[in-house]
């Protein structure tokens, strides 16, 4: 290292020697561990200079698909993860008088606060071993969902001898007579379909709702933290809802490392950890937007 120089940290993992070989972040560079002795704890790391990534949107969401593969891959050869934010540098500190220790390089300031950080972070990695993330997004299509409810004395109504106003208006009481019948079924699908996940999974965290088609009313959008082995026990619970259900639409994402149960809580607080990140969108499950 020399001065001047920076680290690009992705994540913390446990530190397997060669977990890191032929891996690249972005824009194809080549990434290592930096391991703090004595802790079982690496960061996955590439070498940069002390300045943030910056583009605009296209580019960054590049980036960011990057980082969530580098990650990704380097989780599957580890077992655990606990990854870091979108643009998280570290940068060595020039020296002072002033202050003894001071004038650390890069790597140095980041095995410091790995090791001072030790307890927590083994912690961490050890709870979310053999764990990974599922995403769960389910809605209703809502005229399928009303289906055998109409409103009443429209059924098989003719429009012959109808107005223009009549027909939109019948129409718009159709709609809106759908939009209350699938908020019910959602209302009372959510709570089952949530319970039955919560059987099978270690946790659950909602989501807002997903982007969903005009037809559609949302039921359920959630993070699942489940063992590896229990991932097939999920797509009974979901392969049992649609049948039972079928104007139900599931989408079963997965699996990817526990980003929504890793947070902000392993990462350097202000003053813990020199950071040269702006703004930045954090690293999302791959398929989600920065």
């Amino acid at each position: 290292m020399t001065d001047g120089t920076a680290l690009y940290v992705y994540a913390l993992v446990p530190d397997r020697p060669g977990a890191a070989d032929g891996v690249t972040g972005l824009d194809g560079r080549p990434l290592r561990l930096v391991g703090a002795a004595g802790t079982g704890v690496a960061a996955l790391v590439h070498d940069a200079e002390p300045a943030p990534f910056q583009g605009g949107d296209e580019q960054v969401r590049r980036w960011v698909a990057e980082q969530s593969r580098a990650v990704t891959t380097v989780w599957e050869r580890t077992g655990s993860v606990l990854p870091m934010t979108f643009n998280v540098l570290v940068a060595g500190e020039p020296p002072s008088e002033d202050r003894p220790g001071a004038g650390r390089g890069a790597e140095q300031r980041l095995t410091d606060w790995i090791t001072d950080q030790e307890p927590h972070l083994t912690g961490r990695l050890e709870e979310l071993a053999g764990r990974c993330e599922l995403r769960v997004e389910i809605t209703l299509e809502r005229q399928a969902a009303a289906a055998g409810d109409p409103v009443p004395g429209t059924r098989g109504a003719e429009p012959g001898g109808r107005s223009p106003g009549m027909l939109r208006l019948l129409a718009k009481q159709r709609e809106q007579q759908a939009r209350n019948a699938a908020g019910e079924l959602a209302d009372t699908l959510h709570a089952r379909i949530r319970r039955r996940l919560l059987s099978v999974a270690e946790d659950f965290r909602d989501r807002g709702p997903a982007h969903r088609a005009a037809d559609e009313t949302h039921v359920l959008s959630a993070a699942l933290l489940v063992r590896h082995e229990d991932i097939d026990a999920v797509g009974t619970v979901l392969s049992e809802t649609q049948a039972a259900q079928p104007a139900c639409r599931i989408r079963f994402l997965g699996p990817w490392p526990p980003y929504s149960f890793t947070e902000a809580e392993h990462r350097p607080r202000d003053g813990e950890m020199p950071s040269l990140r702006p703004d930045a969108p954090s690293t999302p499950a791959p398929g989600g937007r920065p």
